[in-house]
Formats: structure tokens, sequence, C-alpha cells
């Protein structure tokens, strides 16, 4: 199985655990985690929810060859159910990064409500170098929390970043020993089980009112574009290149 779950002492637990495919994520996987994401935001036993990958490594990102063999065409594909799922969590939602986080790797973090890296972590987001453009709402969030220009170099360039870099723009709480990572993750999300849970659930509805609505709409609207872009002429020329291990060739568009 790619994607482990288990609830204990009232964290739900989601490890991605695919490590020979670099923790690659396929449409089994996103559905398998929206649907643990659904029940547990209706389990009344779990009080926050603990996102992982590997020792080694978070995830690389998209399965890019499942990706391409049904690319998502609604928004009932896989990849947007678990949009959905996260972003509607009413629990606490806590990642633990080790080594890369890539694409949706790390555009994930900016939903969640705690993010630990690790002193190895490489975080990026080379959506462009794809031919393809930013999704999951970082258009929205990763400019509001860097600055326009630092957002340029994450999300035109594709520039990866450490975790002390995602830490000094916001999205990550602290940088720890790769040894360390899952084990403060896994304090913070415990220390909920002696919060009041309804408390808890609309403070972080309160603290998120404002800008929700926003951030779907930008998340609908990036898929679309994104959709469009699967479909281009450079987005065929990068996933040849990758297929081919090579370098793409722009130069031919504009």
């Amino acid at each position: 199985m790619s994607i482990k779950s288990f609830i204990a002492n009232g964290v739900l637990t989601l490890e991605i655990a695919r490590p020979e495919k670099k923790n690659a994520l396929t449409r089994a996987m996103y559905q398998t985690m929206a649907d643990t994401l659904v029940a547990a935001n209706a389990d009344k036993s779990v009080r926050a929810v603990l996102i992982q990958g590997q020792p080694q490594i978070f995830t690389s990102g998209n399965d890019i060859e499942d990706f391409m063999g049904s690319p998502p065409r609604d928004d009932e594909a896989p990849v947007f159910q678990f949009m959905r799922a996260l972003l509607g969590c009413e629990k606490p939602v806590i990642a633990a990064v080790n080594g890369a986080a890539i694409g949706i790797g790390t555009t994930l973090l900016l939903h969640c409500d705690f993010v630990y890296v690790a002193d190895d972590a490489r975080l990026a987001m080379p959506f462009v170098s794809l031919g393809l453009v930013p999704e999951f709402g970082s258009s929205l969030v990763v400019p509001r929390l860097m600055g326009h220009v630092k957002a340029a170099e994450k999300l035109l360039l594709g520039d990866p970043f450490t975790g002390a870099d995602a830490v000094e723009c916001g999205i990550a709480n602290a940088v720890l020993p790769a040894s360390e990572v899952v084990n403060q993750a896994r304090r913070v999300a415990e220390r909920f089980n002696k919060l009041a849970p309804s408390a808890v659930r609309e403070s972080k509805r309160l603290m998120r009112r404002h800008s929700i609505e926003q951030l779907q709409e930008t998340i609908k609207v990036e898929a679309e574009i994104f959709g469009a872009r699967l479909r281009s002429p450079e987005a065929t020329e990068a996933f040849q290149a990758f297929f081919q291990k090579r370098q793409p060739d722009f130069s031919q568009f504009d």
C-alpha cells in the first residue's frame, strides 16, 4: 500500500509510503488520502492529523506517468478531492517534512496548520519548467507570504529552497534535525488531546474565514488554466524531455 494510515492517541497519521518511486503520488494515492481525511474530519476520536513521508523524502510530487495517463479533467478527479479534503479539514493538520517536497509536496504545506521541516529538506514548485502553472492556491498564498519578488523566484523560476528558507518566509514553523521532525510534529499533534475540540475547530475557522472564498476561487481558476496547459505544446515538450531524461527545449515557443 502506498498510503499508510492509522489512528493513535487521538492523531490520524497519513504516511506517504512509496520510497521506491520517491513517494510520487498517483491517482489512487490521492483518492485514499482524500477519503481518509474526510473520514477523520467526521471522527470525534481524531483530534489532529499528521502528514508525513519517509525518512529520506516527503514526496517528489505527481507520478508523471500516472498523471499523464489520466490527467485530471474535472473537479471530481482524485487530486482535487484531496485538495478539497485538506482545505476543508476542521481538525489541526501538522506536516513533518524530511528530504524533498516537490510540486504539490510543497503546495499542500500551504494548507497545513503546523509544518516542521528537516535540516535536509528541499522544497520546490517547478511548475513553469514543466510548461504548467501554479496550483492548489499557491499563486495566491505564496506572494502573500513572501512578497512578489521572492514568490517569483519560487513560482516563475522554480528555484528550490531550504527548510530554513521555508521558516523565514512563513511556510514552516521550525527546522529540526531529520531524526527529530516526526517526533516534534507528533508531540504538537498530541497536544490537541488536552484542548477543547470545538474551540480549536472554531478558532481555525475564524483564522481562515476572510481568505477561504478567495482561496477556493483561486484554486478553481488555477485548475482551469492548469488543465489547458497540460494539453499545450510546451507541456508536451517538457514531459517528453522528462521521460527522455534531457532538458526541454522551449526555444521554438513564443
